[in-house]
């Protein structure tokens, strides 16, 4: 069987060979008898002309690669491959010729027409060769879908010669905002209009899908044409990213994937680099490693080359798919799974091990209506075993402790805020005095996380509605899972003094109610008709607006032109300490829960759960806002 497949693939090569071989001896001849044979040298002399062009002309065309490629999908590159060839095989064949004593005899007529006459006689059949076979295969599958493209750059180019070699489509027209294009023709098809005129021109050419090749556009222009192939009632797909289809996200090169709700923040994605050199060669351990954020970090640590990366996660089978994930991605890496709480001093005291370089703590209670009646817990996980971690570190000399906060921290009116800030204060009294780096780390929400409202709006959208939403004027900083944990890692190596405050400059916040109904368009369907809207008012703990630094904590730009940095305010250790010991206490008592509230406004004394507290802190806000993008 393997002789029969090398004999099948190596005879169309031969048949290959042997076409541009006789058609150089054809080019060769015919220039020969157009220049006129009279007065030419002898039949043995022509004959010695024509080995050394067809053995010279087939050594260069060989050492070009014009073999490597298929005529089936032979382009522009084989045609440079042929005008190279043409061009060195005329100089060595006058050289050859020289050596040989019988350049006199070969006219100028015949060497200057030359290199052209071989493109055309070897580069035509070849291009006939893929449009027959292109056509041939176009018109293949009678039930092909029609597809309508946004776009018509080089991204629109390739995804139309994907699309007639597919089969499964028949690219209709073409969309441009470049008026100039109307009237061209990309691979045969025509520019129809401009992408504003979407609504007419789809009634008019009845495609059946919208397909969008433009990488290259902002969020905002997204959200247009996103708005636009609503307007249609049309399925639309978007051509998969490189980087999508080169980390394996996107399977085929043809598999076209839905618009993402990251193309539609508002801003672009923030860059941040792939390496981070702070972790090569150390040890890392992560809290909350199975969950959304906390999966990232392991992930991007062990990629960096971290030494040992130390998996810390109570939930049993999250932390058996990340440590399964890791160590089949991995086989070499040494990466440890610790199932436990870190609130419990002896877990952390077998995870810090031999020692820890970094520790990234990941693990918390987030949901914000949940933890309004589960102070206890909400203490207990946020601050007692923030507070447990921050001392181990400082007993074994790990080098820098990294608190992943939130913005609700500042001017909390809930219970996640307010523990969130009280484990800031925690961490700063419990590392006042040591070698330990502190990093404190404020997040928007982060887009397709555990908990965040993405996953929510998509449950409800396929439920067929209703999508709720709290407050029609609601807004909330939003940002990528990779933005989040680049941030995380990115704050090791910014963080210059003991401590320091980190965000991610995230643009303007985003409305909830356009999140939903831009989820809804994406989804094929239309707000308001198709999938309802409703507005089922603020929940406990919630507030119209987010900020990312107290108004007397005074921030500045980074190295890293996103990334913000604040010194934090001003803690009394000794105080702290000893409200943390009360907090030990009182978390042992059954009945501690009005103790555990009174202590948390003692602790964090901005905290107040009444929304109109809040009314300077979301002025302050709006500056901050307006700041954040001058």
């Amino acid at each position: 069987m393997k002789s029969y497949a090398g004999a099948s693939m190596l005879l169309p090569r031969l048949l290959i060979v042997v076409h541009d071989l006789a058609a150089v001896a054809f080019v060769w001849l015919g220039l020969r008898w157009l220049a006129g044979l009279a007065g030419a040298p002898p039949a043995t002399a022509i004959q010695l002309e024509l080995v050394i062009v067809v053995l010279t002309q087939a050594l260069v065309l060989r050492a070009v690669g014009l073999y490597q490629g298929l005529w089936r999908f032979a382009s522009l590159p084989d045609l440079a491959n042929l005008v190279r060839a043409a061009l060195v095989g005329v100089l060595l064949i006058v050289a050859l010729l020289f050596l040989a004593g019988l350049l006199p005899d070969v006219p100028r007529r015949v060497l200057f027409p030359y290199p052209m006459a071989v493109v055309v006689v070897l580069g035509v059949p070849r291009v006939l060769y893929r449009l027959w076979k292109d056509h041939r295969h176009s018109g293949h599958n009678a039930d092909a879908q029609r597809v309508l493209v946004l776009g018509a750059g080089r991204t629109a180019e390739t995804l139309l010669r994907d699309l007639r070699s597919d089969g499964r489509y028949q690219p209709v027209g073409l969309l441009d905002d470049q008026r100039a294009l109307k009237g061209a023709k990309l691979q045969g098809v025509p520019v129809l209009g401009t992408i504003d005129e979407l609504p007419y021109i789809a009634q008019e050419t009845a495609p059946k899908l919208i397909v969008i090749a433009m990488p290259s556009a902002s969020a905002a222009e997204m959200q247009r044409v996103v708005t636009l192939c609503d307007e249609t009632g049309l399925p639309f797909r978007t051509v998969p990213r490189l980087g999508d289809m080169l980390s394996g996200k996107s399977g085929a090169r043809l598999e076209l994937s839905e618009v993402r709700i990251e193309d539609l923040l508002g801003r672009k994605p923030v860059e941040f680099g792939a390496m981070y050199e702070a972790l090569v060669g150390k040890r890392v351990l992560v809290t909350g490693a199975g969950g959304s954020i906390g999966s990232e970090l392991a992930r991007q640590c062990v990629a960096a080359g971290a030494k040992r990366v130390v998996l810390f996660e109570r939930a049993e089978l999250s932390l058996v798919e990340i440590t399964e994930e890791l160590t089949r991605r991995y086989p070499d890496a040494d990466i440890e799974p610790m199932l436990a709480d870190c609130g419990d001093p002896t877990a952390c005291s077998i995870a810090f091990g031999d020692g820890i370089d970094y520790v990234l703590h990941a693990a918390a209670c987030k949901q914000v209506p949940m933890l309004e009646g589960q102070v206890r817990e909400a203490l207990r996980n946020n601050v007692t075993a923030t507070a447990t971690l921050a001392r181990m570190c400082r007993e074994r000399g790990v080098g820098h402790f990294v608190l992943i906060s939130t913005d609700k921290a500042i001017a909390p009116i809930n219970v996640l805020g307010a523990s969130k800030r009280f484990a800031e204060l925690a961490c700063q009294a419990e590392l006042a005095g040591s070698d330990v780096h502190l990093s404190i780390v404020r997040f928007g929400n982060v887009l397709d996380s555990a908990g965040s409202v993405v996953p929510l709006f998509r449950r409800q959208i396929a439920a067929g509605g209703p999508v709720t939403v709290t407050h029609p004027e609601v807004t909330r900083y939003f940002m990528t899972i990779p933005e989040a944990c680049a941030l995380i890692l990115h704050s090791v190596g910014l963080c210059a003094g003991n401590c320091a405050v980190f965000a991610l400059d995230m643009g303007r916040p985003v409305a909830i109610r356009e999140l939903a109904e831009q989820m809804i368009r994406l989804s094929g369907k239309r707000p308001g008709i198709d999938i309802a809207v409703s507005y089922t008012g603020l929940r406990p703990g919630e507030k119209l607006h987010e900020i990312l630094f107290h108004p007397q904590e005074r921030y500045q730009r980074t190295r890293h032109p996103r990334i913000l940095q604040a010194q934090p305010r001003e803690v009394d250790v000794d105080a702290m300490r000893r409200v943390l010991a009360r907090l030990d206490h009182l978390l042992r008592q059954p009945d501690g829960g009005h103790a555990l509230v009174s202590l948390l406004h003692e602790a964090v004394p901005e905290y107040n759960p009444h929304p109109d507290a809040t009314e300077a802190f979301e002025a302050a806000g709006q500056q901050q806002r307006g700041g954040s993008n001058a």
